[in-house]
């Protein structure tokens, strides 16, 4: 799969929106120095629009108040996706009850094989207040564009499929403000530490 090379690819193209957002943040009051990479300002996400396991239409003004973590995956993904999902859930039980104040959403970048019940399994099994989102393959591309995310069907030996996609972990603000985009590999407490600092705002 080619998502860590996509991760620094999109790493790069927001970098200067980053440093913008990071000048101007210094102009005002101190900004939290994150441990994944500053994207304040880049207002990603804003086109979200899908249907969760429940089939009830989201956006992100549905989480106000909590920080929200975004990760495009899908639910046959070999070893990525099931890794990062389980590092987020190792996250919430290291925040405690601050916890109850993050919404983890999985983006199905997979909506012809991840169905609702599907993702509700899925996602649920690694920790029950995970929700998954899908939708039509249009909504889904909308959706991951508005993140600049990137996948796509990569054919395989057997005559099925598996999936590159991005391989991050993007950090919302309790405003819905996109404010952190860290590589999967970030490890859980740098994940942690952004989250909470995003929590202290």
């Amino acid at each position: 799969m080619s998502v860590f090379s996509t991760s620094r690819r999109l790493a790069l193209r927001l970098g200067a929106a980053a440093t913008i957002a990071v000048a101007l943040a210094a102009c005002g009051e101190s900004a939290p120095v994150f441990k994944g990479s500053d994207i304040s300002g880049t207002q990603l996400g804003r086109g979200l629009e899908l249907s969760d396991y429940n089939g009830k239409m989201r956006q992100l003004s549905d989480f106000a108040g909590k920080v929200v973590v975004v990760f495009f995956g899908f639910t046959q993904c070999p070893d990525v996706c099931p890794t990062s999902l389980a590092e987020l859930t190792e996250v919430m039980k290291k925040l405690g009850p601050d916890a109850d104040r993050v919404q983890v959403l999985l983006i199905t970048v997979d909506p012809e094989r991840d169905t609702p019940e599907v993702l509700k399994q899925y996602v649920t099994a690694f920790d029950p207040r995970f929700l998954g989102l899908t939708g039509t393959p249009d909504q889904v591309k909308k959706a991951a564009a508005s993140f600049k995310a990137y996948y796509a069907k990569s054919p395989t030996k057997d005559g099925s499929y598996t999936m590159d996609h991005t391989a991050a972990f993007y950090l919302l603000d309790g405003k819905g403000e996109s404010r952190v985009l860290a590589n999967n590999n970030i490890g859980v407490d740098a994940l942690t530490h952004d989250i909470q600092a995003l929590l202290k705002q």
